[in-house]
C-alpha cells in the first residue's frame, strides 16, 4: 500500500503553475525565433503611449533571445514555487498584481523605450519573500529572506541606471517589481504564516493581548502533555 505524503503533494502543486507559467514562456520564445517574429516592438511596455498598453499584458512573456529567457528561467521557479508553497493562500493574488502593477508603473514611469522580461517578476518574487519573512517573524519565513539574499543579494545593483546604463537593460521593471514586492509583502502580512508566540512570552497582564492576536499560533506546555497522555493510551 503506498503512502501519500502530504508534504510532497503540497510541494508538487507549489511546482506546478510555475513550471506551467514558464513553459509558456519557452514556447513563446521558441515561436518567435523559428518564425522571426518582430514580438518585442508589437508587445512591450512603451511608457505613456497608446501603443503600448498592451505590452502591460504581454511584456512579461516576451524575451530578446533563449539567454535572456534562460536567465529569468530558474529564478522564477525558484521564487515560483517558495511563494506557493509557504504562501498558498495568497499566492495566485501575489503573482498576478506584481505582474500587473510592474507593468503599469514601468508604463508610467520608464524612460521611452520598448520594455520586455520577466525579471521584473523575479525582483517583486525575491521582495516579497524577503521582506514577508521580517515583517511576520516566523522562523521558517526569516530563513527564506536569508535564502533570498544568499541567491540573490547581488541583483540589488539591478534596480540602479548607474550600473546599466546600455539601454537594453530595463533597470525600471527590476525597481517597480521590487517596490511591488515590499508594498505586498506589508498588504498581506496578516494573511499566511505568522510568528509563533510562546505562552512564556506573556506577562499575566497581557491577556487582552493575547485574545486580540488571533493570527498567531501558539504553544501551550499542558497541550504536549494531553497529547502525550493520549498517545500512551492508543
Amino acid at each position: 500500500m503506498e503512502i501519500i505524503n502530504p508534504d510532497k503533494n503540497k510541494f508538487l502543486y507549489s511546482l506546478l503553475f510555475p513550471l506551467l507559467f514558464i513553459a509558456i514562456l519557452w514556447i513563446i520564445e521558441i515561436i518567435k525565433e523559428v518564425y522571426h517574429l518582430n514580438f518585442i516592438e508589437n508587445f512591450g511596455i512603451i511608457p505613456l503611449k497608446a501603443s503600448g498598453l498592451l505590452g502591460i499584458i504581454f511584456s512579461p512573456l516576451i524575451h530578446s533571445g533563449y539567454p535572456h529567457l534562460y536567465s529569468n528561467t530558474i529564478p522564477i521557479i525558484i521564487t515560483g514555487t517558495i511563494l506557493f508553497y509557504f504562501y498558498n493562500e495568497i499566492a495566485y493574488q501575489v503573482f498576478f498584481l506584481v505582474y500587473f502593477l510592474t507593468g503599469i508603473w514601468v508604463w508610467l514611469f520608464a524612460r521611452d523605450a520598448s520594455h520586455i522580461g520577466a525579471s521584473g517578476l523575479v525582483y517583486g518574487f525575491v521582495s516579497f519573500i524577503f521582506f514577508s519573512g521580517i515583517i511576520r517573524r516566523n522562523n521558517q519565513l526569516m530563513a527564506l529572506s536569508l535564502l533570498m539574499v544568499f541567491l540573490y543579494g547581488s541583483s540589488i545593483w539591478g534596480i540602479f541606471p548607474h550600473f546599466f546604463p546600455q539601454e537594453n537593460i530595463s533597470w525600471e521593471s527590476h525597481l517597480m517589481g521590487l517596490i511591488a514586492g515590499f508594498i505586498l509583502s506589508v498588504f498581506f502580512r496578516k494573511k499566511g504564516m505568522q510568528r509563533i508566540v510562546y505562552d512564556w512570552e506573556f506577562e499575566e497582564d497581557d491577556e487582552t493581548d493575547r485574545e486580540s492576536n488571533l493570527k498567531i499560533i501558539y504553544y501551550r506546555k499542558e497541550d504536549e502533555e494531553n497529547k502525550n497522555i493520549s498517545d500512551e493510551k492508543e
